[in-house]
């Protein structure tokens, strides 16, 4: 498993905001009018996320862990105190906010940069990342809704030192992005070097986006269909324990009606696409069913479809069947990603 790492004492979480953590409509022109006027009481939670950060700092708590839970949003200032009251309510502790300041960007005369996400977002991630003390692991959270496995496999691979400022500038260029946003990156990605420092980057799939899409960035990036997921692998990374585990659980059976049926299936979809080992997908089955939260029956499916899994593992091996595509592993090609980026990426 790419996250089957040794678990840190130090560690920063990443969130993105919008289609991410909270469910805004900003794919209508309709739901685009509503956000300015929305209460905190009308923002809408994604199932299961509120859960899954209470659960990180509870076990952070327990586990002593030294945890950031930090967002960054595209949204502008003037909905941060909506966004701080409903993060009130959902009972999230945060180390720290980032709102995207529209209005001077029109009074700059940037009118492209309001809906320019690549430079805002890499430069704030590589702000904060400088200040970042050695040894600390980071967990970003985005979406497919924008360029976020783009933008956070950028800040990763700088962090890493596999991408340098040459072939990072050639980059920003191919993307269009604003020349003093570009520069900035560049000056910022100087002496910012933590190798492995980020450890994952899970991309939650409001659109359904076709998962072939993020095979190219490797199996760093995690496209997950829900939280349940997203929990089950940082909970083999050691960032939940049992305890944050099943609230989550719970949270998604109780309050958003999940049947066991789905969270099983959940958990072997994550396991079948490597983000997760065979060993950490029936141990959670098997703790769920003896906390009460699955029934016998989903048990004995996952059972089954373990079974099921290793005799197609054996055909194979044996090349009765043919092989199973792995998932993408090892660096990012950015030249695929980006076309015509230039000789500076190797």
């Amino acid at each position: 498993m790419f996250g089957a790492v040794s678990p840190a004492k130090r560690v920063t979480v990443r969130w993105d905001l919008d289609k991410t953590y909270l469910h805004t409509e900003f794919d209508s022109f309709r739901g685009l009018a509503r956000i300015p006027f929305e209460s905190a009481q009308d923002k809408v939670s994604a199932p299961g996320v509120a859960a899954l950060i209470r659960g990180l700092r509870a076990t952070a708590r327990r586990r002593d862990i030294t945890l950031r839970v930090l967002f960054l949003s595209a949204s502008p200032p003037q909905l941060g105190k909506v966004i701080l009251e409903k993060l009130a309510m959902d009972g999230i502790e945060h180390d720290g906010i980032t709102f995207k300041d529209q209005w001077q960007r029109i009074r700059r005369g940037k009118f492209r940069d309001i809906r320019e996400q690549v430079g805002y977002k890499l430069t704030e991630l590589l702000r904060d990342g400088r200040n970042e003390k050695s040894g600390t692991a980071e967990y970003l959270f985005g979406d497919d809704w924008e360029s976020d496995p783009l933008i956070y496999s950028l800040y990763a691979d700088v962090v890493a030192g596999s991408l340098d400022r040459a072939a990072l500038r050639s980059l920003l260029t191919r993307l269009s992005v604003d020349r003093e946003l570009a520069a900035l990156a560049c000056e910022l990605a100087a002496n910012i070097q933590r190798e492995g420092a980020v450890r994952r980057i899970f991309i939650n799939l409001p659109r359904r986006s076709p998962l072939r899409r993020f095979r190219p960035y490797g199996l760093r990036v995690v496209p997950t269909f829900n939280y349940l997921q997203t929990a089950a692998c940082l909970y083999e990374d050691g960032l939940l324990d049992f305890t944050a585990f099943s609230d989550v659980v719970a949270d998604l059976r109780t309050a958003h009606a999940y049947g066991a049926v789905r969270l099983v299936n959940s958990l072997r979809d994550i396991e079948r696409r490597g983000h997760l080992s065979r060993a950490g997908a029936s141990e959670l089955a098997s703790r769920l069913h003896r906390s009460g939260l699955l029934p016998e029956y989903a048990v004995r499916r996952s059972r089954m479809r373990d079974v099921w899994a290793r005799f197609r593992a054996a055909l194979r091996r044996q090349g009765v069947l043919s092989q199973a595509m792995p998932a993408q592993g090892g660096g990012v090609d950015y030249k695929a990603l980006v076309p015509d980026a230039g000789e500076e990426i190797q």
